[in-house]
C-alpha cells in the first residue's frame, strides 16, 4: 500500500478507501458485524488506513460498526463521514446542505461513531437549496470547534465546488480538499468536468461504485438477471440508465480478457486502471465479504500495460461533448496558436485536465468554423 495527499492538503492516505455501505444488514443485503470486522482487519493488514462511511448509511448501523472496529486505533485511522440525506422524512429541516443539518447530524454522528471528530466530513450530495456561503461557513465553524478536521463534496456540479473554493479563499474559510464521484471504465462522464476540475484545483478525486455497481466484476452478462432482480442495480445509475447495456457488457468483456492475461481478477483490472487515471484518483472498495476485499486489494499488484490501457480507453471512451471535444480539436492547430502551434512546450497540461481527451474530435470544418 502506497500514501496520497489528500488533495491540497498534507493528510496522508492510503490508495485505495474502505467503503461501507454494505455494513449492516438493514438494507438485506449487507454484512454482518462478525464479516465486516474481517473486512477491517484485511484492510488495515495491506495498510489500508481510510475508511468511509456516511450516517445515512444502513440507517446508521454503519457508523456503529465502523466506530466499534477502529476504536482500538482511532487516531490511526483517517475516518470520513458524510452529512445531507434526510435523518426525518417529517422533517423539512431534517436534510439538506443548511447549517441546522449539518449541526444536528454531524453531532449524531460522533455519538453513532464513538468519537469526539471526524476527519474528513463529506457534503453527501448538492442540495440547491442553501446558499454556498451558508455551507462553506458553517463547515468552517466545525473546523474551528475541532469536530472536523478536512472537507470534502460528493455528487456536485464542477462549477458549485470551484465557486465553493474560491468564496472559502476569499474569506479564510476552510476550502474542500476532496471530491467524490462515480467513476468506473463504465461511468466515464465525470471526465467531463469534474475530474479536470479535481486535477486542476489539487483536489483528490474518490471514484465511488469502481466496479460499476458489479457489472465490471463479471457477476453480470448479456444472459443475466435483469435489474429487477438485483437491489442495487434495480435503482439503476445516477444518469438515470440502466447499467445492464450492450455497451457494458462490451467493455466487460474487455476487462475480463485483461484479467486472463494478467492471471488478475476483472475487478483488479477495473480498479488498476482508476489508479493509472491522472491526477489523484482513489478507488472506494466496498466489500460484504473477507474474500472481496482481499481481491481487490490485489489491484495493487496489478500493472497495466500501455497496450492494455490502449485497450480499455477504447472500448468505454466517451465523447466528452461541448465545449471539451471542440476545444481538443482545434486548440493545437495553426489557426488557433499561429506557426509556432507544435513548437509550445506547456509545462502546466497536466495540471490543466487536458489529457482527459475526447474520442469524437470536430472535424475540420468544425475546426474551422471558430471563426
Amino acid at each position: 500500500m502506497r500514501y496520497k495527499l489528500l488533495g491540497n492538503s498534507g493528510l496522508r492516505v492510503s490508495e485505495l478507501c474502505l467503503g461501507t455501505m454494505a455494513f449492516g444488514e438493514d438494507w438485506g443485503w449487507g454484512g454482518s458485524r462478525e464479516e465486516c470486522g474481517r473486512v477491517v482487519d484485511a484492510f488495515a493488514q495491506a495498510g489500508g488506513n481510510f475508511i468511509d462511511t456516511a450516517d445515512k448509511y444502513t440507517d446508521g448501523t454503519a457508523e456503529r460498526y465502523v466506530g466499534e472496529l477502529i476504536a482500538p486505533e482511532r487516531d490511526r485511522w483517517v475516518l470520513a463521514t458524510k452529512y445531507t440525506l434526510s435523518r426525518d422524512p417529517s422533517d423539512p429541516n431534517g436534510a439538506g446542505n443548511h447549517r441546522k443539518s449539518l449541526v444536528h447530524a454531524l453531532d449524531a454522528s460522533l455519538k453513532r461513531l464513538n468519537t469526539d471528530y471526524v476527519d474528513v466530513l463529506w457534503v453527501h450530495i448538492w442540495d440547491f437549496l442553501t446558499p454556498i456561503e451558508e455551507v462553506m461557513r458553517a463547515l468552517d465553524d466545525q473546523v474551528r470547534a475541532g469536530k472536523v478536521l478536512y472537507l470534502g463534496i460528493s455528487d456536485t456540479p464542477g462549477w458549485i465546488i470551484a465557486r465553493a473554493n474560491t468564496i472559502a479563499s476569499q474569506h479564510g474559510w476552510t476550502p474542500f480538499v476532496a471530491v467524490q464521484a462515480q467513476y468506473s471504465l463504465v461511468e466515464r462522464t465525470v471526465e467531463r468536468e469534474l475530474a479536470p476540475m479535481a486535477q486542476a484545483l489539487d483536489l483528490a478525486l474518490l471514484a465511488w461504485s469502481p466496479l460499476g455497481m458489479g457489472v465490471l466484476t463479471g457477476k453480470y452478462d448479456t444472459h443475466a438477471a435483469q435489474p429487477s432482480d438485483d437491489a442495487r442495480l434495480s435503482r439503476a445509475d445516477t444518469n438515470g440508465a440502466a447499467l445492464l447495456t450492450e455497451r457494458n457488457f462490451g467493455i466487460a468483456r474487455v476487462v475480463r480478457e485483461v484479467a486472463t492475461e494478467l492471471d488478475a481478477s476483472p475487478a483488479q483490472v477495473a480498479l488498476a486502471w482508476l489508479r493509472s487515471r491522472p491526477g489523484v484518483v482513489l478507488p472506494i472498495v466496498g466489500a460484504r465479504k473477507e474474500s472481496q476485499i482481499r481481491d481487490n486489494l490485489g489491484a495493487l499488484e496489478i500493472e497495466l500495460s500501455t497496450e492494455q490501457l490502449d485497450r480499455l480507453h477504447a472500448v468505454s471512451a466517451i465523447d466528452l461533448g461541448f465545449p471539451q471535444a471542440f476545444i481538443d480539436g482545434v486548440r493545437r492547430t495553426p489557426f488557433v496558436l499561429g506557426d509556432a502551434h507544435d513548437r509550445i512546450d506547456d509545462h502546466r497540461a497536466e495540471r490543466s485536465g487536458l489529457p482527459f481527451e475526447s474520442s469524437v474530435a470536430p472535424t475540420g470544418d468544425e475546426a474551422e468554423a471558430v471563426r
